[in-house]
Formats: structure tokens, sequence, C-alpha cells
């Protein structure tokens, strides 16, 4: 898709070409993140180019302990947090210490297509179920799914791609699951939580923390998405303070952080971020987008489910096959990924990290598809 757009903007111009396609931010970070990058090339700090700890410099990974703790409630500290090349990073490290061989995970879809890849890298195995036809977590098929071979069960609220926030009310239920479960086949299965969108939520919707909720939890998230960083590649890792050998589990960690060939997160993100744990990029912003596509795509007969974070709609296909749909958005130089690629056929994403006056150019382009497919039926 990213290819294709580029072919079209260069046949018809960029102004008329509506791409839809990548969660790539073209909001700029905030102004706290330029001071602070400013202050540091202006005064650098002597040997901040250097290795430190493969978990990260202890002052940044205190920041963010601070901020959980007041977020969940729970005791986390500076050594339950481990700086990482991004969440796609930290994804690959946790299931590199956690997965033995042929070990599942399982997965609620619709999902990032990515997490497939991520669990095969290390001998695991996806076990993918699906969710409620409101896209929150269906317990009884993920009960249903846990077997002697279940590790760990990956969780994404806001999710990617349907903007769905789980409420508190489900991961105690999935806690409770977990407990019985593990309980039952005599192993510890962890809740990992991938987090990249908790801070962009709209209409005063609270991300419950997961690290509050369930105990045996690891969350990994980025700043790609909450500072609009995604090339500087800077996330973490936190566990959960009441899983049993949390140490143990910290050393396995930073070990893969290691050996995985990361080694350590970016040394001057790490500086740059420590300050910023509680700034993030402009959410109204990101919410006029949304209201405008929504209400827009809906007036005109598009079905979906009012997102109420990250920063994706995912709308019913009026076809039966998203791939036709997406070839026929095309032809209008619409760009959007087919739901099939989150495992999820009949729906299709758009991804409104874009300009806004790339929105409103494309209005009447959606109005031309859905009269051309015969919406509203």
């Amino acid at each position: 898709m990213f290819e294709e757009g580029g072919r079209l903007k260069a046949i018809y111009g960029a102004d008329k070409v509506y791409d839809f396609t990548l969660g790539n931010p073209t909001d700029e970070p905030p102004q706290a993140f330029r001071q602070a990058l400013q202050e540091i090339a202006t005064h650098p700090v002597p040997g901040m180019h250097r290795y430190m700890s493969n978990a990260g410099y202890a002052e940044t990974r205190g920041a963010i302990a601070e901020v959980l703790r007041e977020d969940s409630g729970e005791d986390v500290q500076a050594d339950h947090v481990i700086m990482t090349v991004g969440a796609g990073g930290g994804l690959n490290v946790i299931f590199k210490a956690l997965l033995d061989p042929e070990d599942e995970v399982i997965i609620s879809a619709p999902f990032f297509v990515e997490y497939k890849f991520y669990i095969t890298n290390h001998g695991g195995t996806p076990v993918v179920v699906q969710s409620r036809e409101d896209f929150q977590l269906d317990l009884e098929a993920i009960g249903a799914a846990i077997t002697e071979k279940t590790k760990a069960i990956i969780i994404n609220s806001p999710n990617n791609p349907t903007g769905v926030v789980y409420s508190g009310k489900s991961l105690d239920q999935l806690h409770q699951l977990v407990e019985e479960k593990s309980a039952q086949y005599g192993r510890t299965i962890y809740v990992v939580s991938d987090e990249p969108y908790a801070k962009i939520v709209y209409d005063q919707v609270k991300v419950p923390p997961v690290l509050g909720h369930i105990r045996n939890s690891i969350v990994v998230t980025s700043h790609s998405k909450d500072l609009a960083l995604p090339g500087e590649r800077i996330g973490y890792i936190a566990v959960s303070p009441r899983i049993d050998q949390v140490a143990l589990l910290v050393d396995g960690l930073v070990f893969c952080n290691r050996i995985l060939g990361f080694v350590n997160a970016p040394a001057l993100m790490q500086r740059l971020v420590a300050g910023i744990q509680r700034e993030s990029v402009d959410i109204q912003a990101y919410q006029e987008k949304r209201d405008l596509l929504y209400n827009h795509l809906t007036s005109i007969g598009f079905e979906m489910v009012k997102p109420e974070g990250a920063f994706y709609l995912f709308p019913k296909s009026p076809l039966e096959k998203d791939i036709d749909f997406v070839e026929a958005a095309q032809k209008h130089n619409i760009l959007v990924v087919p739901g099939s690629g989150f495992g999820q056929p009949g729906y299709f994403r758009i991804a409104y990290c874009v300009d806004k006056a790339m929105i409103e150019r494309s209005l009447p382009a959606f109005t031309a598809l859905a009269k051309e497919l015969g919406l509203p039926k």
C-alpha cells in the first residue's frame, strides 16, 4: 500500500491522493520535547553517548516508575522497568524471555498484524480468538482457547485497528480467568498489554491500568504515538511487582534485550523522555479528526464502532471481500488497509493520523465511493 500511494501521487499529485494506510503521525512532538532536545544539544552531558546498563538509565526508569505508581496504585520501582527499542522491540524481548518451543500465545482479533511474527520469532504458536461484535474481549472464547501450552495472552487497548478501550471490569474478569487457568495447569499465564495508544483517548474515557487490575501482567509501550516519535524507536517494558519471582523475570528481560541485538534503548532518547512522561501530543486535534471522518462516513452509510482511542476507524466493508473494497476505493484515490490483514475479514482500517486538510479533501471522494457502491442500503 505504501508503494501504491507513491505511484498514485506521482500520477495525480499528492493533494489528490488520500492515503490512510499507515499509523505514522504527521503531528509534531510536543513543545516540551523540542525544548528538552534543544537543551541537551546546547548543554551536552559528558558521556551521554556511551553504553549504560542494558536495562537503561536509572533516572529514566525511575521517572517512568513514578508515573506508573500513580496510575496503577502498585509499588512499581525503577527495577521493574526496562527501556526498549520501541514497543516492537519490547514485545520481542518479552517473548524471547517467556517462550519455550511450542508455547502458545492467545491473540484477540482484530489485532496488530506483526503480533504473529513476534511470537513465531521465538518458537511460540499464535492462537487467534475472535473478539465480541463490539470488539471488546470475548472472555469465554479466551477461556476456551487456554490450554496446558498457553504461556501468555496479548491485549492491546486502545486497540489497533478498532480504537476500542477495554473496561476495568473486563480486565478484572480476565485477571480472574488467568488466575484460575494458571492454577488449573500449574503454570503462570502472563497477560502482555501493548499500550502505545494509552494516552490517546477521547470523550473523557480513561484507560484502566493493567498493572493495577492483573497480577501477572507485563506492560509494553512506546512513545511513537503519544509523543509522535515513531522514528526514534524509544519505549519500555514494565512488569507487575506482584509477579512471582519478578526479579528473575526482569533479569531474563534485560538479558534478552542484549542478546537480541538491541543492547540498550537509544541513549539520547532515554534522556529526553525522562522529564516528559506526563506530556502528549494534542489529543483534541485527533478527536476533531476522528469526529470529522466518523460523522461523515456514518452519514453516507458506512457502519462502524465509534473508537474511544488511538487514531483508527475500522468500518465494515460494503463488499463481501474487503480486498475488493480496497481496490474500489483506490479508483477514487483513497488508500485504506483491508481488515483481513488484522485477522478480521470484511472490514477495513482508516488511519486518521494525517493532516486534517487531507481528510477534508477526501470527503467528496468517500461520498462518490459510497454512491458507487449503493450506500446507504
